[in-house]
């Protein structure tokens, strides 16, 4: 297998590759590249075995784009918003939602899943925090 096409587009990187299959990852997973300029993200190589930026030396390999276990991750919903925006605290936002911190982590790593109530709970909890940083006046 190999890449016939890289590009990034609204927070992930997708590839396309010579047999026809299209993947792609949250760009946040990976911080060298995430931090990345441009410039830096387009500066990259290609072989059979995946991606290579020499300037940030950082590497992903195609099968990750399709690897089942990294695909159920990002299909975590939990996950995906702590990937997708690492400024986010887990643990107040464990507490925020009244949940044991360890637990909440545990959603995250998608290695266990809420009920739906949780859900509830926890997203919630992340419109209060969006809410109140809203209502922020810095003057």
């Amino acid at each position: 297998m190999k890449a016939q096409k890289v590009w990034f587009e609204n927070g992930r990187i997708y590839i396309l590759t010579n047999d026809g299959r299209e993947g792609s990852l949250p760009v946040r997973l990976f911080p060298r590249l995430y931090n990345a300029t441009d410039a830096q993200r387009q500066n990259y190589t290609l072989s059979h075995f995946g991606i290579h930026w020499p300037e940030i030396d950082e590497d992903l390999s195609y099968e990750g784009f399709f690897d089942d276990e990294q695909q159920s991750k990002s299909e975590n919903a939990i996950g995906r918003i702590f990937a997708e925006y690492p400024e986010l605290n887990a643990r107040q936002i464990a507490r925020m939602a009244g949940l044991n911190t360890t637990l909440f982590q545990q959603y995250i790593d998608g290695h266990k899943r809420p009920s739906a109530e949780r859900l509830k709970q926890i997203e919630s909890a992340i419109h209060r925090l969006g809410a109140e940083l809203s209502a922020l006046s810095i003057q």
